[in-house]
């Protein structure tokens, strides 16, 4: 802080900007009757980059406990991967579900 001679009070010679992190969401796939288990493991390995030990075990999540979490983004990152998932899931013509959820 810097003194000011006209007015005899300091002035604040920067000012300092308060950044936040962005806000992240987990995706999530839900568990369906029709999509396989092939198809969700592929999924897992191409859009969310999992190896396929981790795929797999995220896949048998989904399958036993009716929903698995893929991973934790940014909005638009998040929003692209479930646009993904969803727009290769109709392509194949399997009803598989990804949700964006706030963390």
């Amino acid at each position: 802080m810097a003194h000011d001679p006209r007015t005899g009070h300091g002035v604040l010679d920067e000012t300092r900007q308060k950044t936040r992190e962005p806000t992240r969401y987990h995706v999530t796939l839900l568990n369906d009757d029709y999509t396989t288990m092939e198809f969700v493991v592929q999924v897992l390995e191409s859009v969310f980059d999992k190896g396929p030990a981790e795929a797999h075990g995220i896949m048998m999540q989904v399958h036993t406990q009716g929903r698995g979490r893929c991973g934790t983004y940014t909005h638009e990152i998040a929003e692209t991967k479930v646009a993904t998932t969803r727009a290769l899931a109709k392509r194949e013509g399997f009803p598989l579900q990804a949700v964006l959820e706030e963390e």
